[in-house]
């Protein structure tokens, strides 16, 4: 799709520099701002599909280098794509496997044309380019698809960074040539391309990555490397700025974080869509995210807050506690895990019960925690989306 044809997404309505939006895609809409919770490699840690849908959520993420791994291309081809093999009939998102390259890989090389790497789990060789990365992703029949990209650490010298903007804009053209010719004569609804915003913090380098993409032209476009070690103070800055500057037709995705009141100022400079592990991550070390109060007005004062500026932990402290339920305050404490949370159970088990679940390894444990922390998140998209419905 290039910039002058339709756009698959359409604004609602602007809540300052904020948005409700609907984004089309060949597996239903999904209305933002939205969290994508994470299924790696096909599956939603320990939950069923039914449940996280049940939860709110109306898109998840799957990964190209996992399910390239495992079970692979062949299997993942007699099953119709991931969604069937793991019956989730929503919209799913797949990475290009550039990140999990540059973090997982035992070991890795890098060169123009792609690069060849070492599996994090038997040490067997493979290797990803721009096309291999469309075809594994057409193999897993996602919904949105993200372009191959060259991902350079949070510390890296500035000229690292140019060259990994460079090299990703060069895959961007790449990328979008093969989907193209994936997708040649498609009928009707067909799967949407993202490309991914590169440069680290240098504002000059992220205008540069951006305005070589939107000359490819893609259905939406994201922020990519932002995730990788560099300060929060340098990730907020970089995001407000790029955000303004980023096409106004088209979804803004910001790929991998972060803490809830990360999502809340990035909702408010004018961010999409957002992903992260921290919700399951935490859940399974018995680390949860609860809610101050009524969310609703929890959620309000936060997002209140990142409008005039706030600084990250103001945001935060009006959002939610965050508890360590193994610790042994809570043996005893009969009072539901969380009284204000979406999800079921944590209205109806206690906080000692939890505990006592971790304490003693139940599987039930993970469950709970991690059904906790996706209501979570899922609760405060839905009070997000709530809010920027309404135009200032």
């Amino acid at each position: 799709m290039n910039e002058a044809d339709s756009s698959p997404f359409n604004v609602r309505a602007l809540h300052g520099a904020a948005r409700r939006g609907a984004l089309h895609t060949m597996h239903g809409v999904v209305e933002t701002p939205v969290f994508m919770p994470i299924a790696t490699a096909g599956a939603l840690k320990t939950l069923l599909p039914s449940e996280v849908a049940g939860l709110g959520a109306s898109i998840i993420l799957g990964n190209t280098y996992h399910l390239l791994l495992r079970p692979g291309e062949k299997e993942l081809q007699k099953f119709g794509g991931v969604r069937q093999f793991m019956h989730w009939d929503g919209p799913l998102l797949t990475d290009s496997g550039g990140y999990q390259v540059f973090s997982l890989s035992k070991l890795n090389k890098t060169d123009d044309d792609g690069v060849t790497f070492q599996s994090h789990i038997d040490g067997s060789t493979h290797r990803l380019t721009a096309e291999r990365s469309m075809e594994i992703q057409s193999a897993i029949g996602s919904s949105i698809r993200m372009q191959f990209d060259d991902v350079a650490a949070g510390n890296s010298t500035r000229d690292r960074y140019s060259e990994a903007m460079e090299r990703s804009l060069r895959w961007a053209a790449r990328s979008k040539q093969r989907f193209d010719e994936l997708n040649k004569g498609v009928e009707g609804d067909r799967p949407l391309l993202f490309g991914i915003v590169q440069g680290g913090t240098h504002h000059d380098l992220r205008a540069q990555s951006l305005q070589g993409l939107t000359e490819i032209g893609f259905d939406g476009y994201a922020i990519g490397g932002l995730s990788v070690g560099e300060s929060r103070e340098d990730t907020f800055r970089i995001v407000r700025s790029l955000a303004k500057e980023m096409p106004a037709d088209r979804p803004r995705y910001f790929m991998g974080g972060g803490m809830p009141e990360e999502i809340v100022a990035y909702v408010s400079f004018g961010v999409d869509m957002f992903d992260c592990v921290l919700p399951t991550r935490n859940a399974r070390h018995g680390s949860l995210f609860v809610w101050k109060g009524n969310p609703a007005d929890a959620v309000r004062e936060a997002f209140t807050r990142a409008m005039d500026g706030a600084a990250d932990f103001r945001i935060a402290e009006a959002l939610y506690d965050k508890i360590q339920i193994t610790n042994e305050r809570f043996m005893s404490d009969e009072t539901p895990i969380d009284a204000w949370n979406s999800a079921e159970t944590s209205r109806t088990f206690s906080r000692a019960y939890l505990r006592h679940l971790f304490k003693t390894g139940e599987t039930l444990g993970l469950r709970l925690a991690t059904l906790q922390n996706l209501g979570f998140y899922l609760r405060m998209m839905e009070e997000l989306r709530l809010i920027t419905a309404n135009p200032l």
